[in-house]
């Protein structure tokens, strides 16, 4: 006989198994959820204490302090410079009793320079805010009131009236004091070509480590601009002491360590200033009735115009049978008796920037991104051929000439010999080699020993 089917039993069969199914599901997401949640708020917990350790506790605690002994600060640089305005945001970090570290910077650069609102201040002031909300993103919020603001005007505010340049200061300083960060009265000024030396060579021998250590010989600073050049070294032999002209010296503090330092800066003997002057020219004025300037620094087939200071001038070749020759002449005559010579320079390692490194890549010298060691004989060398072949070379750089004589005789009249080595380079550490950093630096230090003067 067939078996009849209990369907009653077949439905509550079929109902009960999803729902045990779902029952447990259930249970086991939930399960997975509450663990997940543990796991992760367990994962950020250990994020946020290591992040805090890499940080410094920067967000969290009291300037100054961080994990492991390290101290932290911060230093706002302003450059205020022909062509732009540059802020560079420095951290470093120091431990108890040593010398800092720079750990980071931050750099942003804003076209025209502060000069170009000589005659409308107030629209000078969106640049330098758009510059100080960078800053405001890059230093931790705890660190602001801690953190020195400063600006140094360079060669654009030196050429400009004094009036207009005092006006243009005076509206930063009203941004700057409205600022969340550490502005003194002398967070804004117009830098001397000594200052602009001394703070080049800080740089460069804090980025050496010859600073950090006592006994390490220093090396010397060459830099060569549009309108001057400066050159700073630490002297170690007496008689450079005894025998340097009168503002040739000057003291630098830092590290509790008393510095004093050969730093001059020669002005009208920057590269542009002397391209005009061996044109025969005159800063500041146009050619007497819009006359050519003719030199025998340029291709003798050579017409054309060059602007300098805002002023236009027209320029060519003349003719002659040693372009080399008569070019060398010529500047020798511009340099003569403007150039104080010491012997010392021959036993310091220097450093150049700026124009030397410049033509010195443009002549493949040195690679043109990684920079490179040179001979100061190399200058002569290269002015040499490209004075010879200069007529071959119309398209290109017409001062090419001119400007490797005027280098190479200048450093002659430093006192540097033929078989002496430069090292022409753009960073060291990977670390620009500018002024600004030297700067921020001693500014730093100062601020250090007016509150503490033990340290």
């Amino acid at each position: 006989m067939r078996k009849i089917p209990n369907n009653g039993n077949l439905k509550m069969t079929k109902v009960a198994y999803p729902l045990g199914l779902f029952i447990c599901l259930f249970i086991y997401v939930a399960y997975i959820k509450w663990h997940w949640a543990s796991a992760t708020q367990a994962f950020f917990s250990i994020t946020e204490v290591a992040s805090g350790a890499r940080r410094g506790h920067q967000a969290h605690s009291a300037p100054g302090t961080a994990a492991h002994g390290h101290e932290v600060f911060y230093g706002i640089m302003f450059d205020a410079g022909s062509t732009g305005t540059r802020v560079h945001i420095f951290q470093f970090s120091r431990q108890p009793g040593e010398t800092p570290t720079l750990t980071h910077e931050t750099f942003k650069a804003l076209k025209p320079g502060l000069s170009a609102y000589a005659d409308d201040v107030e629209k000078s002031t969106s640049g330098i805010q758009e510059l100080l909300d960078v800053a405001k993103q890059d230093v931790p919020f705890d660190f602001w009131k801690a953190t020195p603001l400063v600006l140094k005007a360079t060669a654009g505010l030196r050429l400009l009236p004094g009036e207009k340049a005092q006006k243009l200061l005076q509206k930063v300083k009203e941004v700057f004091k409205a600022s969340p960060f550490l502005v003194g009265d002398d967070c804004v000024s117009i830098m001397n070509g000594t200052d602009e030396g001394v703070s080049a060579w800080i740089t460069v021998n804090f980025l050496t480590g010859s600073l950090k250590t006592p006994g390490r010989s220093s090396v010397g600073m060459l830099d060569l601009g549009g309108g001057s050049t400066q050159i700073t070294f630490l002297p170690r032999v007496e008689d450079t002491l005894q025998t340097s002209p009168p503002g040739y010296l000057t003291s630098l503090q830092m590290f509790n360590r008393t510095y004093k330092l050969y730093s001059y800066s020669y002005l009208g003997l920057g590269l542009m200033s002397a391209r005009l002057a061996i044109l025969g020219g005159i800063e500041g004025k146009p050619a007497e009735d819009g006359k050519e300037l003719v030199s025998p620094c340029l291709s003798p087939g050579f017409t054309g115009e060059w602007e300098h200071a805002e002023i236009t001038y027209r320029i060519s070749g003349q003719k002659a049978v040693n372009l080399h020759e008569l070019c060398a002449s010529r500047v020798s005559e511009i340099l003569r008796n403007k150039v104080h010579r010491t012997e010392e320079v021959k036993d310091v390692d220097f450093y150049a920037f700026s124009y030397y490194y410049d033509l010195a890549a443009n002549v493949g010298l040195i690679d043109a991104e990684k920079g490179g060691s040179l001979v100061v004989g190399d200058f002569d060398i290269a002015a040499k051929y490209v004075c010879r072949t200069a007529e071959t070379r119309l398209q290109g750089n017409p001062f090419l000439c001119m400007d490797l004589t005027y280098i190479s005789l200048l450093l002659q009249e430093f006192g540097f010999p033929e078989n002496k080595v430069l090292k022409l380079t753009r960073k060291i550490n990977n670390v620009e080699t500018s002024w600004a950093l030297g700067a921020i630096f001693h500014y730093i230090d100062s601020l250090s020993r007016q509150k503490s003067p033990a340290l």
